[in-house]
């Protein structure tokens, strides 16, 4: 019985002290803190252009989107009769209309942005994506965790069962909408399969039932996507701590919680990001399937339909949405990448 008690603590530290040689692998030798003259030039002008190209394409948008948040839009001046062309300097006042819904009055005042207003929906659509970023990526997350380990695993037409398995996510995500369109259509498939279980006809087009379907077809369509980047974690694992932890006789569940997840961690944490960062900007899946209606509607949903009323306007809402989806980002980094790589202990310790 003691040897068999002391068969988690071994095995973890045999898996850690793996990953630990693989990471001082990589390790640069510590005397070479400065790249050399001639190569420092090189990489220079090997990464100017890129730097440059996306200066211009991502950091022009972004520049010019923060300009126009502080200029008024164009519109009718129902004081005056005359129609005001816009850009005029407008202050804070489209950030107030979001977040604190003061929406202006043609005296030149604000009033509560009244129900039905794009403004009035704000923190209700914060809140809805914020919701479906937490439950989808955390089904994703689970989902995929087991179509990993089962297509990690050794079996006749495995090649063929991973491929089948990356169909959903190659699937166009327009296509994938009007597809659980059809199914969640009124004595649609949805339906049928609810009646096998006894459940009456759900209407899918309701608040809390549209949410629910939303969730549903992006854990559809993004679960492989998490899946392949957990496998190719799980592909870099050598057979040899498995091999090790049998032998001292470790059950399936501590080789798992000892050896699978502290290895596979780094991939974990990457395809967790990415799938709550593309969560977060989700726009064409509810647009399509929903239309943004009953509570279904994004921050993205919410900026594209601002654009038609009030370019100036959308931008401060496209600006909001940027600094939210960077915060997220940066929780998400400091939550799960700040320990996944094990820091030599002399510079742990002067941190």
């Amino acid at each position: 019985m003691s040897h068999m008690q002391s068969v988690p603590g071994g095995v973890e530290q045999e898996a850690l002290a793996e990953e630990k040689e693989l990471v001082e692998g990589y390790r640069p030798e510590k005397g070479r803190k400065k790249i050399a003259t001639g190569e420092g030039r090189l990489a220079f002008f090997l990464v100017a252009p890129t730097v440059i190209l996306l200066g211009v394409i991502v950091g022009y948008p972004i520049v010019k989107a923060v300009i126009n948040s502080f200029q008024k839009d164009p519109g009718l001046n129902t004081a005056t009769g005359f129609f005001n062309q816009g850009g005029q300097f407008a202050g804070l006042d489209n950030y107030k209309t979001w977040l604190l819904q003061q929406c202006p009055t043609p005296s030149g005042g604000t009033v509560k942005c009244p129900p039905g207003t794009l403004a009035s929906e704000f923190w209700a659509s914060v809140g809805f994506t914020l919701g479906v970023t937490i439950v989808a990526v955390a089904l994703e997350t689970v989902l995929g965790m087991i179509m990993a380990l089962m297509m990690h695993k050794a079996f006749k037409g495995r090649a063929v069962v991973r491929a089948a398995i990356l169909i959903p996510w190659a699937i166009p995500t327009a296509v994938s909408a009007k597809l659980w369109q059809v199914i969640y259509a009124p004595d649609g498939l949805a339906d049928k399969v609810l009646g096998w279980f006894g459940i009456s006809t759900v209407q899918w087009n309701e608040k809390w039932p549209a949410r629910i379907a939303i969730v549903i077809t992006d854990t559809w369509k993004t679960t492989p996507f998490m899946a392949l980047l957990i496998l190719a974690g799980l592909q870099g694992i050598p057979t040899e701590l498995y091999e090790s932890a049998k032998v001292d006789g470790a059950t399936a569940w501590q080789r798992f919680w000892r050896i699978t997840l502290p290895l596979v961690k780094p991939a974990l944490a990457v395809a967790l990001i990415f799938r709550s960062l593309d969560t977060l900007r989700m726009y064409d899946l509810p647009a399509i399937l929903t239309g943004g209606a009953n509570g279904t509607s994004t921050l993205s949903i919410l900026v594209v339909k601002q654009i038609q009323s009030g370019p100036n306007s959308a931008s401060a809402l496209s600006t909001i949405t940027f600094v939210f989806i960077f915060a997220c980002a940066f929780v998400l980094v400091k939550l799960l990448g700040a320990n996944i790589m094990p820091r030599p202990a002399a510079k742990a310790k002067a941190r």
